[in-house]
């Protein structure tokens, strides 16, 4: 570094000792929000600690692809090693490298159609069985769905509904953990025998026993399966030993964590935004019965769900499931015009990206045709739900077809109506996630169903 140091400045606001926590502890979605107001980067105090906070499109994508090799995945992914310490989604340097080679084959593009059939007979009988239900918790309807989606796709397994809402919780809790942990870091409270550390481990427990189990069951019958756990059981290190059983635990069950959250509030945002606009919902009904027939599903048949598609990029603007992001610098680098030194925590939020008014036309509208081609598309990196670079996310291509396989089969049955109750708004958690929301399944009994329950 030269003597000419280019520094972010701090946002106003800032009180000693404390910092900027209080506004951030009161409404998180809210302070992030503003701090656009004040710059493309930004730094914000919590207690003693500087987080420096990148608001611009540009100096996101310098980061996140040009420089890269500056930056570490930062605090919060070093506290989602609870579910595996070195598993793909939180692994550095080139154990990142290796295991992405590794596991990308079965996340090829040429590989989605064969899921396709898959993600169709695991979702048809759960939307079924609404048929006998109340109103529905909607997002822990979703996360099912999906978490069951990514077993039965990726595992070649799927739990039944309480076995599922077992791994489901411990999921929830071991994200409520990380999240906590990353905000309030400090390492003498997580070893302490507090509550929410002894349902942490207890949920680490759950979730590492549910694999376990998935992993014998494949070493017994190795010739009956061929999916992504056979293939890290048959998998060897560069110098030719077998990947230790450690490792293979930590993978898939980074994988089930990271595989079904995100698209399960995603989902659980575009249905919620269904029921207060009936003319997209009658869009997509038309769209849907014009599409599916009994033939069966392929990524053809999703190519021709175009307005499907953009239901589900809409929401992915809107309500970003990966709300917030962090990096830490590993070496001094210049990021624009600005300098910063080793060590320094980085965050960014999709969130407030995607609601950038420079970059999105009246931005906090739900409006599904913006992604039409004809329409202006936003610039280079100001739509990244999936991030950029080289640790962008590789099951990509397999969440969008996931979700819009999802939402076309719902609404070939299903009208999801809102129960009335408290106003229904964003929580930054893990993820971005409703704050409550009861929907009501009502059958649609004028339309022809596609291959309904199997």
């Amino acid at each position: 570094m030269n003597a000419d140091l280019h520094v972010p400045p701090y946002a106003p606001g800032r009180v000693p000792l404390i910092g900027h926590a209080a506004p951030l502890i009161r409404n998180r979605l809210a302070f992030l929000q503003r701090l656009r107001e004040h710059g493309p980067i930004v730094r914000i105090s919590i207690g003693l600690k500087t987080v420096t906070v990148i608001n611009s499109p540009e100096l996101l994508q310098e980061m996140l692809t040009s420089k890269s090799g500056h930056f570490s995945k930062g605090l919060l992914f070093e506290k989602l090693k609870l579910f595996g310490k070195d598993a793909l989604p939180v692994a550095e340097g080139s154990r990142h490298l290796t295991r992405r080679r590794l596991m990308q084959p079965a996340f090829h593009h040429h590989q989605i159609d064969r899921y396709i059939g898959t993600m169709h007979t695991t979702v048809a009988p759960m939307i079924a069985a609404w048929q006998n239900m109340g109103p529905l918790d909607l997002k822990t309807e979703m996360q099912l769905i999906t978490q069951n989606v990514v077993m039965a796709a990726l595992f070649s397994t799927t739990p039944d509904r309480d076995a599922g809402h077992t791994i489901l919780e411990s999921v929830d809790t071991l994200f409520a953990a990380a999240l906590r942990r990353a905000l309030l870091p400090l390492p003498l409270l997580e070893r302490l025998p507090t509550r929410g550390n002894r349902l942490a481990r207890r949920a680490g427990h759950v979730m590492r026993a549910a694999v376990g189990e998935v992993i014998v069951d494949h070493l017994a019958n190795p010739d009956a399966y061929d999916d992504i756990v056979s293939l890290l059981l048959s998998a060897q290190q560069p110098d030719g030993t077998p990947l230790a059983d450690e490792d293979i635990l930590s993978e898939i069950t980074g994988l089930l964590a990271a595989g079904s959250e995100t698209t399960a509030v995603t989902l659980t945002w575009l249905f919620h935004e269904l029921g207060s606009n009936p003319d997209l919902e009658r869009q997509l009904h038309s769209e849907v019965d014009a599409v599916l027939t009994d033939e069966p599903l392929t990524t053809k048949a999703l190519t021709k769900l175009p307005f499907t598609r953009s239901l589900v990029n809409e929401s992915l603007r809107l309500y970003s499931p990966a709300w917030l992001v962090t990096r830490q610098t590993t070496e001094p680098v210049r990021l624009g015009a600005v300098d910063l030194s080793a060590g320094e925590d980085i965050v960014w939020s999709p969130y407030t990206l995607h609601r950038d008014p420079g970059l999105y036309s009246d931005p906090l509208r739900f409006d599904p045709d913006r992604w039409l081609p004809e329409r202006p598309q936003p610039p280079k990196g100001a739509f990244i739900p999936f991030g950029a670079g080289k640790r962008q996310c590789m099951g990509n291509e397999f969440a969008l077809a996931e979700a819009t396989l999802i939402t076309a089969l719902i609404a070939s049955r299903w009208r999801l109506r809102p129960v009335p109750g408290p106003a229904v708004r964003p929580v930054g958690a893990i993820t971005l996630h409703p704050s409550a929301l009861r929907m009501t399944a009502e059958a649609r009994t004028s339309v022809r169903r596609h291959r309904e329950a199997v």
